[in-house]
């Protein structure tokens, strides 16, 4: 016989009137002369247990039981009494009346409330397994549940078939460093975690599997910050036959599909905007359409201006300068302190800027006269009217500008722009729009020159496909290849990305040619690739979506690792099992591995 007929937060007022059986967790327990009141707790939520001293054994047990033991009761549901219902809770309108309660198991005092939000994240990851008790982890990780399984029926009722890919397997430069996994039966050599499924889901296209998905853990030995992990989980996706728009518009409808039967939400129109205009006009290629401000071009404008910070980066190669008009920045009454313009030219620092010019646009029909600003005296003044004309300048307004190298400039005034939209004055001022802001970014450069190592690199990775006809330039001329990559994006996230492949070995040498990847080097890392290439590969594409950043845009939570049961945390540690840890000699003897302290050089 089942030990329970009902979840606890199931018990509704349709059961009224029943006997029911439930077990869970004590959430509290409360003592109201000489009636006890329990809140018992499992996943799908809580109900009120009341026991009676009319019940002394019962009422016995209850008065023993404390926060967090396992119990089992039996009992009436009635409706609770006049103005005591609960409205928060599915079972707030009625009461279990027990006749029955058996500790299934006790707990020690507990280090912290299950309820409580004030805890540090040491402690959760500490004692994660309370951690994941609360209310607030069980309703995040029951979504992550239902999502993976609305991804799953979509792919099934649209052929594709899970197939799983190795994890175990070669190291081969994909952008980010590997895990290496030392082999005990092969003196000196190393498996590799793999950072994603790419080369073994296109193998399975040459295979003749025509649709693929998994969703499959992937491992990146890098620095992390909030968005990251060292393991993380991916929707990875693979198709045959089927062209860049194709794919996207497929996928698009999983997407909305998943978000419509798990949370109601209509993500409602996704623009497509190349990665030209979005660099151009938001400087990121992951734009948060939500906040309302917009760079506005000022480089062909400062290339003749005497103010040598503006034209200087206006005349470097590679160079930028811009201007960001925050709308009412400059009011006497409501605009941004002295203070906050102070602290955004320190946060821009974080990303490579030197500094921050502004103007305070006080009276816009007054010229010079009505502008405030520490550089005004450096711009003339049909410079400084042109830049009110472009920038659309109206009175109270603040200008921002960012002058310098193309990337320091996008990344930095890009970051401004998100931490201005999203601030208490940017949602104040109507700079923030609160809603579901998806797009489609396309057209990535196929490469992006490496300066220090003086060499192309792949924006995306080097089986990314080339736009038809763009193929030869990826010899004479790579900064001009365009290819098929794409990138949905949702509220300022990259959600998932992905290409159509390179399908044929000769345009596949091309973009090894670009990269100065050797014939031979390349054989030795991609031979397997490149062989299966010459046997009839049909036309593939496909795309990877992290589940752990969809579900964290879901929840709101400001971390993934809300999203995941066990993660690790921003040292790469697990605070629960306290790995990584230190191996005994034995175990590094068979693996033929040695430690050694690292040199002084080695360890700075």
């Amino acid at each position: 016989m089942a030990m329970r007929s009902h979840y606890c937060g199931l018990v509704t007022e349709a059961l009224m009137g029943q006997t029911v059986s439930l077990c869970g967790w004590v959430n509290r327990r409360r003592d109201h002369g000489g009636v006890i009141f329990i809140d018992l707790r499992d996943r799908e939520g809580s109900v009120q247990v009341v026991c009676d001293p009319d019940r002394a054994e019962t009422f016995a047990v209850a008065e023993e039981v404390r926060n967090e033991f396992c119990v089992r009761i039996t009992g009436l549901v009635r409706a609770r009494p006049e103005g005591t219902a609960n409205d928060s809770l599915k079972s707030g309108k009625i009461e279990v009346l027990a006749h029955e309660f058996e500790v299934l198991n006790p707990s020690v005092t507990p280090p912290f409330q299950i309820d409580d939000e004030n805890l540090s994240e040491t402690t959760r990851l500490t004692h994660r397994v309370l951690d994941l008790r609360r209310p607030y982890m069980q309703r995040n990780l029951m979504l992550r549940y239902k999502v993976s399984m609305e991804v799953r029926k979509f792919l099934d009722g649209h052929g594709f078939v899970d197939i799983e890919t190795p994890m175990l397997t070669k190291s081969t430069p994909e952008g980010a460093r590997d895990y290496l996994v030392p082999s005990r039966v092969h003196d000196g050599h190393f498996f590799a975690l793999p950072q994603s499924p790419q080369l073994f889901k296109q193998l399975l296209m040459v295979s003749g599997f025509d649709r693929y998905y998994q969703i499959t853990k992937c491992f990146r030995d890098e620095d992390l910050r909030a968005d990251r992990q060292p393991e993380f989980t991916q929707i990875d996706i693979e198709t045959s036959f089927l062209g860049e728009e194709d794919i996207r518009a497929l996928f698009q409808r999983m997407i909305e599909t998943v978000f419509q039967n798990t949370l109601g939400i209509d993500l409602g129109e996704f623009p497509v905007m190349t990665y030209q205009e979005a660099a151009h006009r938001f400087g990121s290629d992951k734009p948060d359409l939500r906040v309302k401000l917009e760079f506005t071009e000022l480089t062909e404008l400062m290339k003749s201006v005497e103010f040598k910070v503006f034209a200087g980066a206006a005349n470097m190669k590679g160079g930028r300068v811009v201007a960001l008009r925050v709308p009412g920045g400059a009011r006497e009454s409501g605009g941004m302190s002295r203070s906050e313009i102070d602290s955004y030219t320190e946060f821009v620092k974080i990303y490579g800027a030197k500094g921050l010019a502004y103007i305070k646009v006080n009276e816009a029909g007054k010229g010079r006269e009505g502008l405030q600003s520490p550089i005004v005296k450096n711009l003339d003044d049909a410079t400084l009217t042109e830049i009110l004309a472009r920038t659309g300048a109206q009175d109270g307004d603040l200008l921002f500008f960012g002058a310098d190298k193309e990337k320091i400039v996008n990344d930095a005034i890009g970051a401004l722009r998100i931490k201005i939209g999203h601030s208490a004055f940017g949602k104040a001022n109507g700079l923030f729009e609160d809603r579901w802001a998806p797009l489609w970014v396309v057209d990535f450069p196929m490469f992006e020159y490496d300066d220090a190592a003086d060499r192309w690199n792949a924006v995306h990775h080097p089986f990314t496909a080339p736009k038809d006809g763009h193929e030869d330039w990826m010899v004479t001329d790579p900064g001009r290849c365009i290819s098929k990559g794409y990138d949905m994006v949702l509220n300022g996230w990259e959600m998932g990305g992905g290409s159509v492949r390179i399908h044929r070995a000769d345009v596949q040498q091309k973009v090894f040619d670009a990269l100065k990847i050797s014939p031979e080097e390349a054989q030795q890392k991609f031979g397997f690739l490149l062989d299966a290439l010459q046997y009839g590969a049909p036309p593939h594409g496909g795309l990877a979506f992290g589940l752990d950043r969809i579900i964290t845009m879901m929840t709101g939570a400001e971390s993934i690792r809300d999203v995941i049961a066990f993660p690790k945390t921003q040292r790469a540690q697990d605070l629960l099992t306290q790995a990584p840890s230190p191996v005994d000699e034995k175990q590094l003897r068979e693996l033929h591995i040695r430690l050694r302290n690292p040199t002084p050089t080695e360890a700075a």
